[in-house]
């Protein structure tokens, strides 16, 4: 018996060095209260001192000169003065936007169209000069202008118009508008009172269609109308005559550029009977090949 029960007290001190939790009482988890799983707000920030309120200085006022802020500002006003200068003088330019030998009806003519200004980007004056002929001179006129410019796109224009040819020689004063209309479309509008009353107008319209940054190509169109017949000068009341042309120019440099094309030029009305009665024809036309270029 004695044996067995010491068998006994073995078998129950090695089970209870293998459960650690033998002998021991577990505790119940306790279960935290409603106001334990509150969360506590933030305290609220305490107002600024009343003195400080409105009483900081303002920010600097932003200005144009940027780069004053990294160099002295009396060096910089000096840079701009000069700038100013050399950026507000006289300028010069002599353009020809027809220079150009007209092949039709069994005959070569000539042609030009060409104006010179000189001035500011405000004012300026401007000389003008178009004619066209075959064996002699068939029209010929020169303008001299003042130009002022009234937006960035757009000049008006006073001053006198000289006409050579044809018949004989007759003065006008000459007043206009001449821009870029909105979609890059060259506009000149002029109108012209003689010295015996007569009274004329002129309307061009002209557009550059880049096919290539070199190959351009120039639809263009002129209408000459007259307030009344003009028998010595072989004109008639009404729209005088109108040229359509179609251009093909290709730019070597900006300043010059060869062009090839055709020119069709028809008289209207009164025009075209003295037309017909001097022997000409009405309608006329022409292959052209002519260079544009300025300097």
């Amino acid at each position: 018996m004695r044996v067995l029960a010491a068998l006994l007290l073995c078998a129950a001190t090695a089970a209870q060095a293998q459960d650690p939790h033998a002998g021991h009482t577990v505790a119940p988890t306790p279960v935290p209260s409603e106001m334990d799983m509150e969360v506590s707000a933030p305290e609220p920030a305490a107002p600024p001192p009343a003195s400080a309120v409105g009483n900081a200085p303002a920010p600097a006022p932003p200005t144009d000169h940027w780069a004053d802020r990294d160099f002295p500002p009396a060096e910089m006003a000096a840079a701009r003065a000069n700038m100013m200068r050399e950026h507000s003088g006289s300028f010069a330019q002599i353009i020809f936007n027809l220079a150009e030998a007209q092949f039709g009806d069994g005959q070569t003519g000539y042609r030009w169209d060409a104006q010179a200004w000189f001035g500011g980007d405000i004012n300026r004056l401007v000389i003008k000069s178009e004619g066209e002929g075959a064996a002699t001179l068939d029209s010929g006129e020169v303008q001299a202008l003042y130009s002022r410019a009234i937006d960035p796109y757009w000049n008006l224009q006073a001053g006198v118009r000289h006409d050579f040819e044809p018949g004989p020689p007759l003065t006008y004063a000459a007043f206009g508008i001449e821009g870029l209309a909105p979609y890059w479309f060259d506009v000149e509008a002029s109108g012209f009172v003689s010295t015996g009353g007569d009274v004329l107008g002129r309307l061009m319209l002209s557009y550059d269609q880049r096919i290539t940054q070199k190959l351009i190509l120039q639809p263009r169109a002129e209408f000459n109308l007259s307030a009344q017949d003009m028998p010595a000068q072989r004109v008639g009341a009404g729209l005088v005559n109108a040229e359509l042309g179609l251009r093909l120019r290709y730019e070597i440099s900006r300043k010059f550029a060869p062009y090839i094309g055709l020119s069709f030029d028809g008289k209207t009305g009164t025009t075209a009977s003295y037309a017909r009665a001097d022997g000409e024809a009405p309608t006329a036309t022409r292959f052209v090949v002519g260079v544009r270029s300025w300097f």
